[in-house]
């Protein structure tokens, strides 16, 4: 076992003191619960800690990197920043679900790609590399971890209500309120993608794709608000032409 948590606090670049607390960070609790006489803790505790230290850190790191945000736009930042798709991703560009000790019937059932347990196992992470390191070493990490998020976050308009903004829009020029249809739905139950278009009427405005029907949603509303200036030109041209 020691042989993975230095392969792993090497993926990190995480110097470990005590790797007890990196084993701990990748414990969960099916895999106690098939051990009953085992005198072990899960990982729900480093968990909570982590998932405190992770909204101090991406907080500060916004903060800095967008001088004249306002609060608010900050504030769905960092929600899209410490949601659980978004955490589970930085897991899996870590490698994570492969050093998970879970129970025999978790990782049968495909729970090494599980979104909620690759969240709250780097959560956990976070809460141990806290505990050994302090915020430097977390701060590093999760600053390497950001940008490329980020990066898509703000592109795609993913730290914002796309779906409310796009209905707001819909019913003020048609009178309709926009709906979502499920285009497609591929992969194991586990790493699901599902893929949605958004209709006004009988016109498609955006498709989207996503680990969830909602996150699908999302993006296909994205999607859409990005037309909707070339709509509004196209109009005005027309009705200069007319």
């Amino acid at each position: 076992m020691i042989e993975e948590l230095q392969t792993l606090a090497a993926i990190l670049d995480v110097p470990f003191q005590d790797y007890s607390l990196l084993s701990r960070a990748l414990t969960h609790r099916s895999y106690l619960n098939e051990r009953p006489d085992d005198f072990l803790e899960d990982n729900e505790r480093l968990e909570f800690l982590g998932d405190a230290v992770l909204d101090f850190i991406v907080g500060a790191y916004l903060y800095h990197r967008f001088p004249e945000m306002d609060e608010g736009e900050l504030t769905s930042l960092r929600s899209a920043l410490v949601r659980t798709e978004t955490l589970a991703g930085f897991a899996r560009d870590l490698q994570v679900g492969m050093f998970l000790r879970l129970g025999l019937g978790e990782a049968d059932n495909g729970g090494r790609n599980r979104n909620q347990i690759l969240c709250g196992a780097f959560e956990a992470i976070i809460g141990a590399i806290y505990l050994d390191q302090g915020l430097v070493k977390v701060r590093e990490l999760v600053e390497r971890l950001i940008p490329s998020r980020l990066e898509q976050i703000v592109a795609q308009s993913l730290h914002k209500d796309a779906k409310s903004e796009f209905q707001v829009w819909a019913q003020a020029t048609f009178n309709q309120t926009p709906h979502y249809e499920l285009v497609t739905s591929e992969g194991p139950d586990h790493a699901r993608v599902f893929t949605v278009r958004v209709m006004v009427g009988e016109r498609a405005w955006g498709t989207g794709s996503g680990r969830s029907k909602q996150m699908a949603a999302q993006a296909a509303a994205a999607a859409a608000i990005t037309l909707i200036e070339d709509y509004e030109i196209s109009q005005e041209l027309a009705g200069e032409v007319e």
